[in-house]
């Protein structure tokens, strides 16, 4: 059974850095595609980064330049480093995992078999 366990959200000042994990179990990280998703309050879930068995990353515009995710393959684990944050970062993140490949369309949401339970990220201004 493949589960997602994300940590290291928290809150910190805009123009901070935090570092989120996800761990995962019953599933190799580089196997397939991998993404990060959030979702603030009252808005709908997006797409923030995607990785896939080739190390070929993806982007939201909202997030490029300032986010870096990447796999740790001897830990299992994924992670979503995120600089410079803004107020407009704050939402819970997610990992999720697409048993395919990402190919032009990695936030396509229906696309993801199994998902985190989500760790929330606060940005204060």
């Amino acid at each position: 059974q493949v589960q997602l366990v994300e940590s290291g959200g928290g809150s910190v000042q805009a123009g901070g850095s935090l570092r989120l994990s996800c761990a995962v179990s019953g599933y190799t990280v580089n196997h397939y595609c991998m993404s990060w998703f959030r979702q603030a309050p009252g808005k709908e879930r997006e797409g923030v980064a995607a990785v896939d068995t080739f190390a070929t990353t993806t982007y939201a515009y909202a997030v490029k330049g300032r986010f870096t995710i990447s796999q740790d393959n001897a830990k299992n684990t994924l992670y979503l480093q995120m600089n410079s944050l803004k107020p407009e970062d704050s939402a819970m993140y997610y990992c999720a995992v697409l048993n395919n490949y990402c190919l032009l369309d990695p936030f396509r949401q229906s696309r993801y078999t199994y998902w985190g339970q989500g760790t929330q990220v606060t940005v204060s201004s």
